[in-house]
């Protein structure tokens, strides 16, 4: 089945952290849960909104006997820009590479940032998922605005952006040629589609828990 274009609604964002070689963190204090994976769904929590750029770099004419021959492209550069209603704050927190004083501060460690991956999962027009996989990359938090109530309340909901790396591992998002690539697609209505091998891939080797209730 052709992978539609149009999509209706974010279904749920996952998120994990892995170690250098690309093996996903399976660890509650080290890592976002015990199993690695933190499905971000809990009470008033989750994804308003999930806007995905650079999946493709316009190409640049190449002109040889007054005619255009090729296009030359430039590497993927996907970014993700989340914004997140309640997002719990310890885990936003090992994601973005704060680390705690343990009397309730937060620093932004001077170590490299902790390599995140992340799906967004959406719908098509059918109520088929459709998955935005980046199984390497940095989150940062640039800002945050507040406001003060007036006869209406003022909130502001978390803002993220999340900046896709090539994977660690090396047999992770190849291509035809055996080029790695920052970002992966799936897309549930295709024969043969399997989730589990899916997280598998981009979460670095992660393994269901035995309970059918999600990571996080």
């Amino acid at each position: 089945m052709p992978v539609g274009v149009s999509f209706k609604n974010i279904a749920w964002v996952e998120f994990a952290t892995l170690d250098d070689t690309g093996n996903i963190i399976a660890d509650a204090v080290k890592g976002l849960s015990a199993s690695g994976v933190y499905h971000a769904d809990g009470d008033g929590e989750g994804a308003t909104t999930a806007n995905i750029t650079g999946l493709e770099e316009k190409g640049t004419p190449q002109y040889a006997n007054g005619k255009t021959k090729r296009m030359s492209h430039g590497t993927q550069t996907p970014s993700l820009a989340l914004t997140m209603l309640d997002m719990d704050g310890s885990v936003m927190a090992k994601m973005k590479g704060y680390v705690s004083d343990g009397k309730g501060g937060y620093v932004l460690s001077s170590a490299k940032k902790p390599h995140v991956a992340v799906i967004v999962a959406s719908y098509d027009m059918d109520g088929n998922l459709f998955y935005d996989c980046f199984a390497n990359g940095e989150m940062i938090e640039v800002a945050h605005n507040h406001g003060t109530n007036t006869n209406s309340e003022v909130d502001y909901n978390g803002t993220f952006e999340y900046d896709a790396l090539d994977p660690l591992g090396e047999t992770v998002f190849v291509d035809d040629k055996g080029v790695q690539r920052p970002y992966k697609y799936f897309y549930s209505a295709v024969d043969g589609f399997d989730e589990a091998a899916m997280r598998k891939e981009v979460f670095g080797g992660y393994v269901a828990p035995t309970s059918s209730t999600p990571a996080g």
